[in-house]
């Protein structure tokens, strides 16, 4: 029984010393980056034959909202990228929106609404039209995330 006990706080000991060891040793380094642009990618997987009707979506109504952005100063690019050889239920479409910083998503939703009022016509049209998207689209996910740069 004494064996066991001094077995299991060794144990303890040694597992105790490695977790104190892993925050100081984080520590030690200093930062070598900084905060930079936010990235948003989204997953796109078109019906079958759809592909070309979802690009007649995204060279139309898509691209009106995306350039607003950028003319505003919102976006810094975007782009739309064709996935070869998707395996099935995986994205074919892949679209990328660098913003210059978060808080380009604290806009109001009265600005937001005079966007989709340019590229729809109204809310009313804007949310028929993503209730049609679904007909030629399917959403596999998304993320967003920021860009990390390096300090020289």
């Amino acid at each position: 029984m004494r064996t066991l006990m001094c077995a299991a706080l060794a144990a303890a000991a040694i597992v105790g010393g490695y977790a104190g060891a892993g925050p100081a040793q984080a520590q030690t380094a200093e930062r070598t980056y900084d905060n930079g642009p936010v990235w948003t990618i989204g997953y796109i997987e078109t019906k079958p034959g759809m592909f070309d009707d979802y690009l007649a979506y995204l060279a139309g109504p898509y691209r009106v909202l995306q350039e607003a952005a950028k003319k505003r100063g919102d976006i810094i690019t975007w782009k739309v990228l064709s996935v070869d050889s998707p395996r099935e239920h995986e994205p074919d479409v892949i679209l990328l929106t660098e913003f210059k910083n978060m808080a380009v998503f604290d806009r109001s939703l009265a600005e937001l609404d005079k966007d989709t009022n340019a590229a729809f016509g109204s809310n009313v049209k804007s949310n028929q039209a993503a209730v049609k998207r679904e007909d030629i689209r399917v959403l596999r996910g998304g993320l967003t995330a920021r860009e990390l740069v390096f300090i020289k």
